[in-house]
């Protein structure tokens, strides 16, 4: 899989069938995914959450549906899209639920990531039906992180590991942080990727040796600054700050949601159509823009 490329030029990540396998188990015992569930692919399959949606419904005996681009389009033509295939599980990253005017009634599994969901945002969609927050760079097979079913105005955490996944947050030192105190979040585990494709100078900075487990094992520095929340009955991962503005859904690979990026450029390529979101920001009244 690719990254986005928001940091540069997008890097190709060795990804394993042992971190697919976690994530899809994890996905049908969290989102009750099966035979019956229709699941939404929104996202570009040059995206690393198209992985997560055709490997989610093809792996489970779900139904994986598929429209042009043009029937994707936060708005009118994605609403009739939803209620014609009855779609139950969707991946809609928080700018484009914002300006849909319209319930999505027969979605029951919603997922949002790639950037921040606003508390207004979160209590207009909960309602209903489940609501998830997920956090994971592709360096780590899509996903690493789920949150609680969100419900009412709240800003939705990073939440608790997903599969086979392990995060720790670490300082400077390599060392654990309390409770409550920002560090740099390190993802290991099966579901992290080999390394990146003909990148060995990067490889060897992104992923370092894990001194927790030994036997050669690394963990993937996300670059993202968080902190461990105890004050509900479980801890909790939540964002304290990052080296760009992203969510799960985002991170330093795919960042589902990054304000900036650097596109490839192929000799005799087309852009055929693209559309953007700018949405005021409450805290510093700047206006992140998501592209498709």
């Amino acid at each position: 899989m690719y990254t986005s490329g928001s940091t540069g030029r997008p890097k190709g990540v060795m990804v394993t069938h042992s971190g697919l396998a976690g994530l899809v188990a994890t996905n049908v015992e969290r989102f009750g995914v099966g035979p019956g569930s229709r699941v939404l692919q929104f996202s570009s399959p040059s995206f690393d959450a198209a992985v997560w949606e055709t490997y989610t419904a093809l792996l489970t005996g779900a139904a994986l549906v598929l429209a042009p681009a043009t029937r994707l389009q936060p708005g009118r033509a994605l609403v009739e899209l939803v209620a014609e295939h009855q779609v139950t599980h969707a991946l809609i990253p928080p700018a484009a639920l914002a300006v849909l005017t319209e319930d999505l009634p027969s979605i029951r599994l919603l997922v949002v990531g790639g950037e921040a969901s606003a508390p207004e945002l979160v209590e207009a969609w909960s309602g209903g039906r489940t609501m998830i927050n997920a956090y994971g760079p592709t360096e780590s097979t899509v996903c690493v992180s789920l949150s609680e079913p969100l419900s009412g105005a709240v800003a939705p955490p990073m939440g608790t590991a997903l599969g086979t996944a392990r995060l720790r947050v670490l300082d400077g030192a390599l060392r654990p942080v309390p409770p409550g105190v920002t560090g740099e979040l390190y993802v290991s585990g099966p579901c992290l990727a080999r390394g990146y494709l003909n990148r060995p100078g990067v490889t060897a900075e992104r992923f370092v040796a894990d001194p927790y487990r030994g036997g050669g094992e690394r963990m993937y520095r996300t670059g993202d600054l968080v902190r461990w929340n105890t004050e509900g009955e479980h801890p909790v991962l939540e964002f304290a700050a990052g080296p760009t503005t992203r969510s799960r859904s985002a991170d330093s690979g795919s960042s589902w949601g990054r304000s900036s990026r650097s596109w490839p450029r192929t000799s005799g390529s087309t852009v055929r159509w693209s559309w953007c979101v700018s949405r005021p920001r409450a805290t510093s009244g700047s206006s992140p823009i998501w592209c498709r």
